[in-house]
C-alpha cells in the first residue's frame, strides 16, 4: 500500500461568476482520503460540500472556476485537466453517485442501456458481453429480477431502486474513489440504510474509497472513518470520527451535533394532560381505482386519536399509505370506508361551500417549500391570500394581521416584499407556516414539512412549531418518514406499513417497546448509533 493519499486537496478555492460579479465559494479547503477510506463531508446547504466534490470529478458549472490550489489523485494534479481528459478518468478511477435519483436517469432510456453506456465510453464493443455484465451489476446492488430490470425504464422502479441502478454505474469499472452526493437523502430510512450497508459492502471487497457529501451528522457518524466540517466554504473542524464526536473543537461542529436528531439521547416529551381529542379517525379505509386492474386499497382500517393540544406522527415507507390518509383527514381525499372527526365535526359530512369554510380549522403545510408557494407573489401577498379569500375586506385589518404573524415567525420586513425565489428554505417553510396560521386553525397537518430542510435550519423550525403549539393550543398531525425528528417532538404515533396501520402509541412506548418487526427494524434504521454507543 503506497504511502501516498489516494487524493490530496490542497488550498483549494473555487469562485463562480454571474454577470461581472465574481464570488468565491470555498476558501483554501484541504483534505486527504487514504486508499480505501470513508471521509464525510458535512455541512448546511451554501457550504461548499458539492462544489467541492464537483471540483474533484470535473464537473463545475460553467461559470465555475478553481481560482488556486490542487487535486492530486495518486500524486497527479488533476485540478485544472480539461473535459476531455478527465473523461478518461471517469467511471474508472473516480465515479459519482448523484443526489437526485429521478433526475439523475435518462427518462427516455432502459436502466440496461445506461448502465452499459459507461462500459461503452470506456472501450467495451461486445455487445454479449455488455449485457451480461449489465446483469451482473443489477445483480450485485441487489435488484431483483436483473433481466426484467435492465429492460425498464426509470419511471418503473422506486427511489431507492433508482438509486441502486446509479451505484451499479458508479461500481462498473471498479473506480479507486466513489464520491456519493447525499446518496440517501430522498429516501427512506429503511432503504437509506440499505443502501449504506450495500456501499459499505461494494467499499470492502474492492478497497475503493469514499467521499461522503452529506448534511445528515447521523450517517456521517455511522458510516465515515474522518470527518470534514464546512461552512461558508471554509473548513472548521476535521479529524477522527469517534474524537470528532466525543469531543468537537468548533463551535459550528457543537450546533450541528447538538441539532442533529439522529444524535440526540433517547429523550421523550411528557404524557400529555388529560383533555378532548381533536382529530378521531375509525376504520379509515382509501381504495383507488387503477386502469385495467381491481381496486387497489391505499388505507386498510387505520384508526387514532390525537388530543388536543399534542402532536401525532404518522411514520412509514414510501407507498403506507401516509400521505392517502392526511389528504382524508384535510377534506382533499375522499375515504371509501370509515369516519373522520376534527374538533367535533365529522368531516365526511361536509360538502362544497362547508368543508370550504371547514378548511379554516384545519390547515395543511406542504412538505416542499419551494414548490408549494406562489412564485409571482410577494411575501406579504402569500399570507394576505388566505384572508381575502375568507372574506377579509379591511385592508388594514388585513395588513396588520399579516406584519404581526411575518414577526412572530421571525421574517424580518426587508423580506416581506420579495418573492419566493430570494429566500432560503428555511424562509420559504417560515412562509409557508405563516401563511396556515393566518385563519388561526386549531389543528395543523405538516406532511414532510422539515425533511427538505438543512439539520439546523430543521431545528430552528421545529423550536418555531413547538413556540407555536404551546401559544396557540395547536395540534399537530405530523407525517415523516425520519423516526428520529419523530421520538424528538411527536407525543404519540402511528406506524403504517403497506395501507395497515402495525402500531400505534405513545412515542416512547413504540420506540422502547416496538411490538411489530416493521416498526422494530424502522427504529434500528435510525443513523447516529455510533455517536449513541459514545455517549
Amino acid at each position: 500500500m503506497t504511502d501516498i493519499p489516494l487524493l490530496s486537496i490542497e488550498n483549494l478555492s473555487v469562485a463562480y461568476r454571474e454577470g461581472d460579479e465574481i464570488t468565491r465559494v470555498t476558501h483554501e479547503v484541504s483534505f486527504t482520503i487514504a486508499h480505501g477510506e470513508v471521509v464525510a463531508l458535512v455541512g448546511e446547504s451554501g457550504s461548499g460540500k458539492s462544489t467541492t466534490a464537483q471540483s474533484v470529478i470535473g464537473l463545475l458549472p460553467e461559470n465555475g472556476r478553481i481560482e488556486t490550489g490542487s487535486i492530486r489523485l495518486n500524486g497527479e494534479d488533476i485540478a485544472h485537466w480539461s473535459g476531455k481528459r478527465f473523461d478518461v478518468i471517469r467511471g474508472k478511477h473516480i465515479s459519482l453517485i448523484p443526489q437526485d435519483p429521478t433526475s439523475s436517469l435518462n427518462p427516455v432510456k432502459t436502466v440496461g442501456a445506461q448502465v452499459g453506456e459507461i462500459l461503452r465510453i470506456h472501450g467495451e464493443r461486445d455487445r454479449k458481453a455488455i449485457e451480461t455484465r449489465v446483469i451482473e451489476l443489477l445483480a450485485r446492488v441487489g435488484l431483483t429480477n436483473p433481466e426484467l430490470r435492465a429492460k425498464q425504464y426509470p419511471h418503473e422502479l422506486s427511489g431507492g431502486m433508482k438509486q441502486r441502478v446509479l451505484i451499479a454505474i458508479a461500481i462498473a469499472l471498479k473506480p479507486q474513489l466513489i464520491i456519493a452526493d447525499e446518496p440517501t437523502s430522498a429516501l427512506d430510512v429503511t432503504v437509506q440504510r440499505r443502501i449504506l450497508d450495500l456501499i459499505d459492502e461494494l467499499r470492502r471487497e474492492s478497497g475503493t474509497a469514499v467521499l461522503l457529501v452529506t448534511h445528515d451528522l447521523g450517517v456521517a457518524a455511522d458510516r465515515a472513518d474522518r470527518i470534514v466540517v464546512l461552512q461558508g466554504g471554509r473548513i472548521q473542524e476535521t479529524g477522527d470520527t469517534e474524537q470528532l464526536l466525543a469531543a468537537p473543537r468548533s463551535a459550528y461542529a457543537q450546533r450541528l451535533l447538538a441539532d442533529a436528531p439522529s444524535l440526540a439521547t433517547n429523550t421523550f416529551r411528557a404524557p400529555p394532560p388529560a383533555g378532548e381529542d381533536a382529530i378521531i379517525v375509525d376504520s379509515l379505509v382509501h381504495d383507488f381505482t387503477t386502469e385495467g386492474r381491481k381496486n387497489f386499497r391505499a388505507v386498510d382500517g387505520v384508526s387514532f386519536t390525537v388530543r388536543r393540544g399534542t402532536t401525532h406522527a404518522i411514520v412509514g415507507e414510501s407507498g403506507s399509505g401516509k400521505t392517502t390518509t392526511v389528504r382524508d383527514v384535510v377534506g382533499f381525499g375522499e375515504p371509501t370506508a370509515g369516519a373522520i372527526h376534527i374538533e367535533g365535526t365529522n368531516i365526511g359530512a361536509l360538502k362544497g361551500e362547508a368543508l370550504r369554510k371547514f378548511r379554516q380549522t384545519i390547515q395543511l403545510v406542504y412538505q416542499n417549500p419551494f414548490s408549494s408557494l406562489d412564485p409571482r407573489q410577494t411575501v406579504f401577498g402569500i399570507v394576505e391570500e388566505p384572508l381575502i379569500n375568507f372574506g377579509e375586506r379591511d385592508a388594514a385589518v388585513r395588513a396588520e394581521k399579516v406584519n404581526a404573524l411575518l414577526e412572530r415567525v421571525s421574517l424580518p420586513e426587508a423580506l416581506r416584499k420579495r418573492r419566493p425565489r430570494a429566500l432560503s428554505g428555511g424562509q420559504r417553510q417560515r412562509v409557508a407556516i405563516a401563511r396556515a396560521l393566518i385563519l388561526d386553525p386549531k389543528v395543523l397537518v405538516l406532511d414532510e414539512a422539515v425533511s427538505a430542510l438543512d439539520v439546523t435550519v430543521q431545528a430552528q423550525i421545529l423550536k418555531l412549531l413547538d413556540e407555536l403549539q404551546k401559544e396557540r393550543s395547536l395540534t399537530y398531525l405530523f407525517v415523516s418518514h425520519d423516526l428520529a425528528v419523530v421520538r424528538q417532538i411527536s407525543d404519540t404515533v402511528s406506524v403504517l406499513h403497506n395501507g395497515k396501520q402495525v402500531e400505534s402509541g405513545r412515542v416512547e412506548d413504540v420506540f422502547l417497546r416496538p411490538q411489530s418487526d416493521y416498526t422494530r427494524e424502522l427504529i434500528d434504521a435510525i443513523p447516529g448509533k455510533r455517536s449513541h454507543a459514545l455517549a
